[in-house]
């Protein structure tokens, strides 16, 4: 099993900056991918990015190109959301997930395991 803890979420204005993170323990050995997926009230949850565990490869949603960042420390077991020039449609609850399996790095399904979430609310 593999636990995830997410921290970092708030509240913050147009334009405006934060840093998720997502704290990875138990079999971390196991996890092939740590993606960040979004759910705003009403809606679907949607693929934001991922990174690869090992090999740093990175993928991001087309919405969040050029604002948002994704890192790795791999000794702290964490991955990182960096969250740039923040907009209204932002806000969302943003989960880690994890999984040890090949497949869609976008899919919901493909991901084993998830964090309880973190809200980030883009207001004035």
């Amino acid at each position: 099993q593999v636990q995830l803890a997410e921290s970092g979420g708030g509240l913050v204005q147009p334009g405006g900056s934060l840093r998720l993170s997502c704290a990875a323990s138990g079999r971390t050995f196991s996890i092939y991918t740590i993606g960040w997926f979004r759910q705003a009230p009403g809606k679907e949850r949607d693929f934001v990015t991922a990174i690869s565990w090992s090999g740093g490869s990175t993928y991001y949603a087309d919405s969040v190109k050029g604002r948002f960042t994704i890192s790795r420390d791999n000794a702290k077991n964490t991955v990182y959301l960096q969250m740039n020039s923040l907009k209204p449609e932002d806000t969302a609850v943003y989960y880690c997930a994890a999984r040890n399996g090949l497949g869609s790095v976008v899919a919901v399904s493909q991901y084993n395991y998830w964090g309880q979430g973190t809200q980030v609310t883009v207001s004035s």
